[in-house]
């Protein structure tokens, strides 16, 4: 199997951001009878501007030329909500997510304090990864759509490198 990079994605990632997007939240969607769950409904324009941001930090795995994975950070103040951590469904369980995962939190700014998400109370085997790394409950509340959603976070702290 080829070594797995993980690296910042650049605008021109955007189309296989998106491709890749699609491929590992349709079973998502599926699972919540829901097909526009917001991973679905970025747009193109939407991933470039949001890669070029400083304040979206955004990794991508690489295993050789294909991008098999990508996750990204929103920061807001002394929080930095981790979201769009997807992997390519043929690639899943491979360890890839937590390697995404953990990149991200290694080089999240020591300004940031709080790291929190929002992911699908059904989809129990996401809550499971964020559970192993630190993650707690916090809260539950239906998305627009109506699917219930479950709050996970935990406390920032920088890990010397």
């Amino acid at each position: 199997m080829t070594e797995i990079h993980i690296a910042p994605l650049h605008p021109n990632h955007a189309g296989e951001l998106l491709t890749l997007q699609y491929a590992a939240f349709v079973p998502e969607a599926q699972r919540y009878r829901e097909p526009f769950i917001p991973p679905l409904t970025d747009t193109l324009p939407h991933l470039q501007a949001l890669i070029t941001d400083s304040h979206t930090p955004t990794l991508g795995a690489w295993s050789g030329p294909r991008l098999i994975g990508a996750i990204r950070g929103l920061i807001t103040g002394d929080r930095m909500e981790i979201a769009r951590l997807a992997v390519a469904p043929d690639r899943q369980g491979e360890g890839t997510g937590t390697r995404l995962l953990t990149t991200l939190e290694q080089t999240t700014p020591p300004t940031v304090r709080t790291l929190w998400l929002a992911t699908g109370t059904a989809s129990t085997a996401t809550i499971s990864l964020y559970e192993r790394h630190g993650y707690t409950r916090v809260a539950e509340r239906p998305d627009p759509a109506g699917i219930l959603l479950t709050i996970l976070e935990k406390p920032h702290t920088q890990t010397p490198t």
